[in-house]
C-alpha cells in the first residue's frame, strides 16, 4: 500500500509492507529514494506514522544522501550489471585470493549479483555473493566487504570472535564501518 506523510515540511511517499513474521516496526530507504515501512499485522497505521515521524531526521538524511550518491554510485540497472559483471567478478576473485591468504578458508563459489540493498552475503553452503556496484566503491571498502563475508565462513554471526577475525586482515575495520555509516552505506 502506497501512502504519503508530511515530515518536517516535506511530503514523503512511502510503501507499507504488512508482515505476519515481523515482530517490530522497521524502515528501509533504498538508493532509488524508495521508503518502505514494515509493520506487524497487529500494529495500526496511526502507530506506524508516529514511528515514521520519530525517524524524521534519519529518513531525511538518508534521502538527501541518496540524492547526492546518485552521481557516484549509479542505481542498479540490468544493462550496467551486464556490462560490469565480469569486471567485478575478476576484482572480487583477485581480492579474495589476496585476503584469503590470511585465513585459508574454504568456500564453494563466488557470485556477482544485481542487488538493491546488500553489498555482500555468505550462505550456509559457503557461497559468497557480492553486489556488482562494489566497482564504484573505494578499494579499502571493497576489501572490508570481502573480508567481512570471508569471515562469515568461520563465524556465521557478528560476535566478538567474528570481529576479531575481521581485524586480522582489516585492522582499521571500525573506521571503515564509521565511514560507511557516514556515507549511508551501512554494512554491519
Amino acid at each position: 500500500m502506497q501512502k504519503q506523510i508530511k515530515i518536517k515540511g516535506q511530503e514523503i511517499n512511502y510503501k507499507i509492507r504488512k508482515s505476519r513474521r515481523a515482530k517490530r516496526l522497521s524502515l528501509a530507504i533504498y538508493a532509488n529514494g524508495e521508503v518502505v515501512a514494515t509493520k506487524p499485522n497487529n500494529i495500526s497505521i496511526r502507530i506506524l506514522e508516529l514511528f515514521i515521524k520519530q525517524q524524521a531526521n534519519w529518513i531525511l538524511s538518508k534521502l538527501n544522501f541518496f540524492a547526492g550518491l546518485k552521481s557516484t554510485i549509479p542505481q542498479a540497472s540490468k544493462q550496467d550489471y551486464l556490462n560490469k559483471k565480469e569486471q567485478v567478478f575478476n576484482l572480487v576473485n583477485n581480492k579474495i585470493a589476496k585476503l584469503n591468504q590470511v585465513y585459508n578458508f574454504k568456500f564453494n563459489k563466488i557470485g556477482i549479483r544485481n542487488q538493491k540493498t546488500r553489498w555482500g552475503s555468505c550462505s550456509q553452503k559457503g557461497n559468497l555473493n557480492f553486489n556488482y556496484r562494489m566497482i564504484y566503491l573505494s578499494d579499502k571498502i571493497v576489501e572490508y566487504i570481502i573480508t567481512h563475508e570471508l569471515c562469515h565462513l568461520q563465524e556465521f554471526n557478528h560476535s566478538s570472535r567474528f570481529w576479531n577475525l575481521v581485524a586480522v586482515a582489516v585492522p582499521d575495520y571500525k573506521n571503515i564501518k564509521k565511514e560507511l555509516r557516514n556515507k549511508g552505506l551501512n554494512y554491519f
